[in-house]
Protein backbone atom coordinates (compact mmCIF):
# COMPACT_ATOMS: atom_id res chain seq x y z
CA UNK A 1 0.00 0.00 0.00
CA UNK A 2 1.24 3.56 -0.86
CA UNK A 3 2.42 5.32 2.23
CA UNK A 4 1.83 9.29 2.11
CA UNK A 5 3.03 11.78 4.72
CA UNK A 6 0.64 14.50 5.27
CA UNK A 7 1.90 18.02 6.20
CA UNK A 8 -0.44 21.06 7.03
CA UNK A 9 -0.88 22.76 9.96
CA UNK A 10 -4.16 23.68 9.33
CA UNK A 11 -6.00 20.51 11.65
CA UNK A 12 -9.09 20.84 9.98
CA UNK A 13 -7.66 20.79 6.29
CA UNK A 14 -5.16 17.65 7.45
CA UNK A 15 -7.41 15.57 8.82
CA UNK A 16 -10.01 16.15 5.89
CA UNK A 17 -7.67 14.99 3.54
CA UNK A 18 -6.62 12.11 5.61
CA UNK A 19 -9.72 10.69 6.24
CA UNK A 20 -10.05 11.37 2.01
CA UNK A 21 -7.12 9.43 0.91
CA UNK A 22 -7.21 6.71 3.02
CA UNK A 23 -10.78 5.96 1.76
CA UNK A 24 -8.77 5.75 -1.66
CA UNK A 25 -6.84 2.89 -0.19
CA UNK A 26 -3.44 4.87 0.68
CA UNK A 27 -1.52 5.20 4.17
CA UNK A 28 -1.41 7.92 5.33
CA UNK A 29 0.19 9.45 8.49
CA UNK A 30 -0.70 13.50 9.37
CA UNK A 31 2.26 15.69 10.70
CA UNK A 32 0.99 19.01 12.10
CA UNK A 33 4.28 20.52 11.32
CA UNK A 34 7.77 20.20 9.75
CA UNK A 35 9.61 19.50 13.04
CA UNK A 36 6.71 16.13 13.32
CA UNK A 37 7.28 15.45 9.75
CA UNK A 38 11.12 14.73 10.27
CA UNK A 39 10.76 12.51 13.35
CA UNK A 40 8.00 10.33 11.29
CA UNK A 41 10.52 10.59 8.13
CA UNK A 42 13.10 9.35 10.64
CA UNK A 43 10.77 6.04 11.96
CA UNK A 44 9.56 5.11 9.01
CA UNK A 45 9.37 4.97 4.94
CA UNK A 46 7.43 6.93 2.63
CA UNK A 47 6.12 7.06 -1.11
CA UNK A 48 5.01 10.27 -1.61
CA UNK A 49 5.20 13.33 0.98
CA UNK A 50 2.32 16.10 0.52
CA UNK A 51 3.25 19.34 2.72
CA UNK A 52 1.91 22.90 3.13
CA UNK A 53 4.02 25.78 2.38
CA UNK A 54 2.65 28.33 4.61
CA UNK A 55 3.71 26.74 8.09
CA UNK A 56 5.16 28.11 11.17
CA UNK A 57 8.74 28.14 12.67
CA UNK A 58 9.55 25.71 9.56
CA UNK A 59 8.13 26.13 6.58
CA UNK A 60 7.13 24.11 3.16
CA UNK A 61 10.49 25.50 1.39
CA UNK A 62 12.95 24.63 4.13
CA UNK A 63 11.08 21.37 4.55
CA UNK A 64 11.45 20.61 1.33
CA UNK A 65 14.89 21.45 1.40
CA UNK A 66 16.60 19.51 4.21
CA UNK A 67 14.28 16.68 3.12
CA UNK A 68 16.20 16.90 -0.46
CA UNK A 69 19.09 16.83 1.00
CA UNK A 70 18.78 13.08 2.45
CA UNK A 71 16.41 12.29 0.18
CA UNK A 72 16.68 13.15 -3.97
CA UNK A 73 14.26 10.70 -5.43
CA UNK A 74 10.86 10.77 -3.04
CA UNK A 75 7.94 12.84 -4.68
CA UNK A 76 7.04 15.91 -3.07
CA UNK A 77 4.01 18.09 -4.18
CA UNK A 78 2.81 21.14 -2.93
CA UNK A 79 -0.36 22.44 -1.35
CA UNK A 80 -0.60 26.05 -0.89
CA UNK A 81 -2.47 29.28 -0.62
CA UNK A 82 0.41 30.73 -2.87
CA UNK A 83 -0.31 31.25 -6.72
CA UNK A 84 2.65 33.35 -7.65
CA UNK A 85 5.49 32.28 -10.12
CA UNK A 86 8.41 33.50 -7.91
CA UNK A 87 7.20 30.54 -5.60
CA UNK A 88 6.39 28.10 -8.01
CA UNK A 89 9.82 28.80 -9.77
CA UNK A 90 11.27 28.44 -5.94
CA UNK A 91 9.62 25.13 -5.18
CA UNK A 92 10.37 23.82 -8.51
CA UNK A 93 14.07 25.01 -7.99
CA UNK A 94 14.27 22.78 -4.88
CA UNK A 95 13.01 19.79 -6.40
CA UNK A 96 9.32 19.63 -5.81
CA UNK A 97 7.66 17.32 -7.97
CA UNK A 98 3.77 19.27 -8.26
CA UNK A 99 2.24 22.00 -7.41
CA UNK A 100 -1.68 22.43 -6.01
CA UNK A 101 -3.33 25.86 -4.97
CA UNK A 102 -5.77 25.59 -2.43
CA UNK A 103 -8.94 25.93 -2.92
CA UNK A 104 -8.80 22.65 -4.63
CA UNK A 105 -10.74 19.20 -5.47
CA UNK A 106 -9.87 16.24 -3.61
CA UNK A 107 -10.50 14.15 -6.47
CA UNK A 108 -8.01 16.36 -8.40
CA UNK A 109 -5.25 15.67 -5.66
CA UNK A 110 -5.87 11.53 -6.33
CA UNK A 111 -5.55 12.25 -9.82
CA UNK A 112 -2.37 13.83 -8.80
CA UNK A 113 -0.70 11.06 -6.58
CA UNK A 114 -1.29 8.78 -9.65
CA UNK A 115 0.62 10.63 -11.80
CA UNK A 116 3.65 10.87 -9.23
CA UNK A 117 3.17 7.18 -8.67
CA UNK A 118 3.52 6.59 -12.13
CA UNK A 119 6.57 8.62 -12.83
CA UNK A 120 8.24 7.18 -10.23
CA UNK A 121 7.34 3.93 -11.65
CA UNK A 122 8.91 5.58 -15.25
CA UNK A 123 12.02 6.23 -13.68
CA UNK A 124 12.79 3.42 -11.84
CA UNK A 125 12.78 1.38 -15.11
CA UNK A 126 15.84 0.99 -17.39
CA UNK A 127 13.83 1.73 -20.35
CA UNK A 128 11.26 4.80 -21.17
CA UNK A 129 8.99 4.14 -24.59
CA UNK A 130 7.07 7.09 -26.10
CA UNK A 131 5.86 6.99 -28.91
CA UNK A 132 8.08 5.91 -31.73
CA UNK A 133 11.47 6.32 -29.32
CA UNK A 134 12.82 4.28 -26.92
CA UNK A 135 15.55 5.06 -25.07
CA UNK A 136 17.31 1.99 -22.93
CA UNK A 137 19.15 3.40 -19.95
CA UNK A 138 21.07 0.05 -19.64
CA UNK A 139 22.49 -0.54 -23.08
CA UNK A 140 22.70 3.92 -23.01
CA UNK A 141 20.85 4.12 -26.67
CA UNK A 142 18.37 5.35 -27.98
CA UNK A 143 16.20 4.77 -31.13
CA UNK A 144 13.71 6.07 -33.41
CA UNK A 145 11.15 3.71 -35.50
CA UNK A 146 13.99 1.31 -34.61
CA UNK A 147 16.86 3.37 -35.94
CA UNK A 148 19.66 4.36 -33.51
CA UNK A 149 19.44 8.06 -32.96
CA UNK A 150 23.10 9.88 -31.95
CA UNK A 151 22.71 11.02 -28.56
CA UNK A 152 25.68 12.69 -26.01
CA UNK A 153 26.24 11.05 -22.58
CA UNK A 154 24.70 14.63 -21.26
CA UNK A 155 21.74 14.79 -23.90
CA UNK A 156 21.22 10.96 -23.22
CA UNK A 157 20.92 11.67 -19.33
CA UNK A 158 19.03 14.67 -19.42
CA UNK A 159 16.13 13.00 -22.00
CA UNK A 160 15.64 10.27 -19.91
CA UNK A 161 15.17 12.39 -17.04
CA UNK A 162 12.34 14.94 -18.57
CA UNK A 163 11.06 11.66 -19.89
CA UNK A 164 10.86 9.44 -16.77
CA UNK A 165 8.51 12.75 -15.29
CA UNK A 166 5.98 13.78 -18.14
CA UNK A 167 4.90 16.65 -17.41
CA UNK A 168 6.94 18.07 -14.20
CA UNK A 169 8.35 21.46 -14.78
CA UNK A 170 12.77 21.03 -13.88
CA UNK A 171 13.79 24.35 -13.99
CA UNK A 172 16.98 25.62 -15.88
CA UNK A 173 19.26 26.15 -12.50
CA UNK A 174 17.99 22.52 -11.39
CA UNK A 175 19.02 20.98 -14.63
CA UNK A 176 22.30 23.27 -14.76
CA UNK A 177 23.07 21.51 -11.30
CA UNK A 178 22.14 18.25 -12.10
CA UNK A 179 23.74 17.91 -15.56
CA UNK A 180 26.83 20.54 -15.51
CA UNK A 181 27.83 19.79 -11.84
CA UNK A 182 26.91 23.81 -10.74
CA UNK A 183 24.52 26.01 -10.13
CA UNK A 184 24.34 30.03 -11.62
CA UNK A 185 21.47 32.25 -12.68
CA UNK A 186 23.80 33.89 -15.44
CA UNK A 187 25.50 30.89 -16.63
CA UNK A 188 22.20 28.90 -16.93
CA UNK A 189 20.94 30.33 -19.65
CA UNK A 190 23.49 28.53 -21.59
CA UNK A 191 20.78 25.61 -21.05
CA UNK A 192 18.14 27.12 -23.90
CA UNK A 193 20.74 26.84 -26.43
CA UNK A 194 21.66 23.04 -25.44
CA UNK A 195 17.74 22.53 -25.33
CA UNK A 196 17.33 24.06 -28.67
CA UNK A 197 19.59 21.46 -29.88
CA UNK A 198 18.58 18.69 -28.48
CA UNK A 199 15.20 19.67 -29.91
CA UNK A 200 16.61 19.25 -33.25
CA UNK A 201 18.06 15.61 -32.60
CA UNK A 202 14.56 14.38 -31.86
CA UNK A 203 12.21 16.36 -34.01
CA UNK A 204 11.40 12.83 -35.14
CA UNK A 205 9.79 11.56 -32.20
CA UNK A 206 6.02 11.84 -32.37
CA UNK A 207 5.04 11.04 -28.91
CA UNK A 208 5.52 13.84 -27.19
CA UNK A 209 7.03 17.54 -27.26
CA UNK A 210 9.68 19.35 -25.23
CA UNK A 211 8.00 22.38 -23.73
CA UNK A 212 9.56 25.63 -22.70
CA UNK A 213 7.97 26.98 -19.28
CA UNK A 214 7.98 30.72 -19.45
CA UNK A 215 10.00 31.73 -16.80
CA UNK A 216 10.84 28.49 -15.06
CA UNK A 217 12.24 25.85 -17.16
CA UNK A 218 10.97 22.64 -19.34
CA UNK A 219 9.28 19.68 -19.74
CA UNK A 220 7.92 16.77 -21.22
CA UNK A 221 4.60 17.08 -22.45
CA UNK A 222 2.72 13.24 -24.01
CA UNK A 223 0.95 13.69 -27.18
Amino acid sequence: MTKILLVDDDVSLNDSINKYLTGCDYEVVSAYNADSAFIELAGQDFDVIISDIMMPEVDGFEFAERVRTTNKRIPILFLTARDDMSAKERGFGIGIDDYLVKPFDLSELNMRIGAILRRVQIETSSQVKIGNLVMDRTEHAAYIDGEPLSLSAREFALLFKLLSFPKRTFSRSQLMEEFWGYDSSGSSRAIDVFMAELRKKISGCNGFDVVTVHGLGYKVVPK
